[in-house]
């Protein structure tokens, strides 16, 4: 079980352009020293745990990044928890912040931060698992902030699918999956939102080196093979 433990993501600022030479040797560091000694967190002694290994899958609606994490799920064994699909699930039980997030959706704005996190933390706390694609999240500075300080570490990787915004469009309405934001004036809402609060945070793992941006333009199996070499070197390097 994954519990909190201290960020080193000071291990992991290889850049896009240099990711296969560097990768290797800095998982090998990030092995041995989330399998050491104890650690501290916030102050506290934490006992000797493996420090979970984070990956944010980016991309505006219809950008394809559910598709492409469920392949990597498939292929690489990582533990996929979708931002959406928690809100919505919260949205189904029927509590208080479901209301308020079904609201908050219909207006296709961004649900608060602590409320994502949360429920982000609970389901990384109570799986086997320490390897994550967080899909969708975080959309904001905001968010970003808010994650890494309640769950106390960064992303080790961060992809982010580049899609045409008339390609994102066309794919939200023809997926048809009954989804109270899947209509066109919610989805350009959406988009524009994207834009002005979620390409800051691009930028900001971009300049950090965690950055791997994909075309997601194309058939499901040929953007795959853009995001195959990445996992494939992770793999190798922590095996």
């Amino acid at each position: 079980m994954w519990r909190r433990v201290a960020s080193l993501s000071s291990f992991f600022s290889s850049s896009s352009s240099s990711f296969l030479p560097q990768t290797a040797s800095r998982l090998n560091a990030w092995e041995s020293l989330t399998t050491g000694i104890a650690q501290q967190a916030n102050g506290v002694i934490v006992p000797k745990e493996k420090t979970p290994f984070i990956t944010f899958v980016l991309g505006g609606p219809g950008s394809g990044k559910g598709t492409q994490c469920i392949k990597i799920v498939e292929t690489f064994g990582f533990t996929h928890l979708s931002a959406g699909d928690l809100l919505r699930r919260e949205i189904a039980s029927n509590s208080a912040d479901g209301a308020m997030i079904l609201n908050t959706i219909k207006e296709g704005k961004i649900v608060p931060s602590q409320v994502t996190v949360k429920l982000l933390q609970k389901e990384m706390e109570s799986s086997d698992s320490n390897k994550f694609l967080i899909d969708g999240f975080p959309r904001t500075e905001e968010n970003r902030v808010s994650f890494e300080r309640i769950i106390g570490v960064e992303p080790n990787v961060v992809l982010f699918f580049d899609c045409p915004e008339e390609e994102m469009v066309k794919r939200v309405l023809n997926r048809n999956q009954g989804r109270v934001d899947d209509n066109l004036e919610t989805i350009k809402t959406r988009l524009k939102v994207f834009e002005a609060l979620s390409l800051p945070v691009i930028n900001y793992y971009s300049q950090r080196g965690k950055l791997y941006t994909i075309k997601a333009v194309g058939a499901e199996d040929e953007i795959f093979e853009q995001v195959r070499p990445i996992f494939t070197a992770i793999e190798q390097a922590v095996a």
